[in-house]
């Protein structure tokens, strides 16, 4: 993945939108829609980022990490090569940490907090996060995922991760992908190999609407949506002989389809199919993101529930300067699990941050480390629970509350509701829309209908379990939990640009609101 970080364009983005044409390299200037209920900068403090810089990075990146897997790993090797160093859960870290310095730890493969402890950082300081959740939903392949052959077809047992499996699944092009534990049959020792068969494999079709009623639904979603992966018709020919299998019985690989373990020991160069432990496979859309519209100035991709957000606090993270807020720690998180209730240990409800919190503020301490400085850093502390958020479908105003429809192109949005689903209050709103105003970022909102049902994010629970001030904002798309959205072209660097002015400013935003 490349990367600029450019100075950018001296100007704010709340009075014009850039589209940019990849293949000339222009920027064209776009009349900005009358969005409502805009805070807009009225003073920019630097040049700010260049928003359409991001526009294809993020593409690639989406394109060439399907699973969660592959984009923490994605995310770990580019923190690597900015200097980050990695950090073991199971090690001291006390000897480790150092002022200036630059870390990260993940969880599972599936969870990754990264941060940088300023230079000036004293124990009990506060630390700026932004964190979200990097899982998708998805169908993953059950733990024996091999089926009988079925009227001349191969099929695969495969089970719906949160909203997988819905009607938007149906005909597409879906490829597997996961993490595989192998043996390594030198040393015993037990490793995790990522794998990626991005090609059309499998596909979980339709009934023609010939068939009448049967084609209209209810759908059983074990029954009618199990994804086709071959033909096989040598039950059809009675001098038909099956392929031998040197698959041994017993083995994990024997639970599974023998084609699939031989194709993916193919790609990992696994010689001894019993070698394989164990695996947690999943489907995805085969299809690359893509810059789409006349002018190219929307973005068209799986996954973007949330890589999107995690794509832009990373980017965010790296492009800060080590010369802004000096005295605090810069964190990012992403966790898995969101899409089911963040139970798990590597999702946001678990200690995870906390106890990353608590490791820093103890490495610092120029006394007896204890409760009362754990305390004072967490309410010197802010995060931004950065998850994405509706943007108005023009096809569906009537869902939208007036002044509350946020659109492509134009920012990031600040998610409220009044019934404590999203963590937003007014001390938090104040202080994003001062780091907005010091960025040169626009703000938008968003709010459900009285008569909709609202969904949830990483913030509340996050806030609560550590008690740190916290607001939820996101990056608006369209279609929302379909296995392909739409945001804008612009939007994922939008959200760079204002997760950096986080990073940079809040320390001194901070110092405005001493009283809360």
């Amino acid at each position: 993945m490349t990367r600029r970080h450019p100075a950018g364009l001296d100007r704010p983005w709340a009075s014009q939108i850039y589209a940019q044409l990849p293949e000339s390299g222009n920027v064209r200037p776009a009349p900005a829609p009358a969005a409502p209920q805009l805070t807009t900068a009225s003073t920019v403090t630097e040049a700010p980022v260049r928003p359409e810089d991001y526009s294809k990075p993020y593409c690639d990146f989406m394109t060439a990490n399907p699973t969660i897997f592959h984009a923490v790993k994605s995310f770990s090797q580019d923190l690597e090569k900015h200097g980050y160093k990695q950090l073991s859960e199971r090690a001291v870290w006390t000897s480790e940490l150092k002022r200036g310095g630059k870390f990260y730890v993940t969880r599972n493969g599936s969870a990754l907090l990264a941060f940088n402890i300023g230079r000036d950082y004293k124990s009990g300081n506060g630390m700026a996060i932004i964190a979200g959740h990097v899982d998708a939903l998805t169908a993953k392949l059950k733990p024996v995922s091999k089926l009988p052959t079925k009227a001349g077809f191969k099929q695969l047992a495969v089970a719906p991760y949160a909203g997988g499996l819905g009607p938007t699944w149906w005909d597409r092009d879906l490829g597997i992908g996961g993490r595989v534990i192998v043996r390594d049959p030198a040393t015993g020792k037990v490793e995790s190999k990522l794998v990626k068969l991005d090609w059309p494999i499998a596909r979980i079709p339709t009934l023609a609407p010939h068939f009448g009623s049967p084609a209209n639904g209810p759908f059983n979603p074990e029954t009618n949506m199990v994804p086709v992966i071959g033909v096989d018709n040598s039950d059809l020919f009675e001098s038909s002989t099956t392929e031998s299998s040197n698959i041994k019985a017993g083995t994990f690989a024997a639970t599974q389809p023998e084609k699939l373990v031989k194709v993916i020991s193919s790609e990992l160069g696994i010689t001894d199919y019993s070698n394989i432990i164990d695996w947690e496979l999943e489907l995805f859309d085969t299809q690359p993101a893509r810059l789409g519209g006349l002018e190219k100035d929307m973005i068209f991709a799986g996954r973007i529930d949330d890589k999107l957000c995690c794509y832009a606090a990373h980017e965010a993270l790296l492009a800060s300067s080590d010369e802004t807020s000096t005295g605090i720690v810069k964190m990012v998180g992403m966790f898995d699990d969101e899409e089911i209730g963040s139970l798990l240990r590597q999702g946001a409800r678990s200690n995870f941050m906390g106890s990353v919190m608590e490791r820093i503020t103890e490495a610092f301490a120029e006394q007896n480390y204890g409760p009362n400085l754990l305390s004072q850093t967490v309410a010197n502390s802010f995060l931004v629970s950065s998850d994405v958020i509706h943007a108005v479908n023009p096809n569906f105003l009537h869902v939208y509350l007036e002044n509350h429809a946020p659109r492509l192109n134009v920012g990031v949005t600040v998610s409220t509701d009044s019934n404590g689903h999203m963590t937003t209050d007014s001390v938090s709103h104040s202080i994003l829309k001062r780091v907005a105003v010091r960025c040169g970022s626009t703000l938008q909102l968003f709010q459900i209908r009285n008569d909709s049902r609202s969904g949830g994010t990483i913030g509340p629970m996050t806030s609560a379990q550590i008690g740190m001030r916290a607001i939820d904002c996101g990056i608006p798309q369209l279609s929302m939990h379909s296995i392909r959205a739409t945001t804008g072209s612009l939007d994922p660097g939008l959200g760079v640009k204002l997760f950096k002015g986080v990073f940079d400013h809040f320390e001194e935003v901070d110092k405005e609101f001493a009283e809360f």
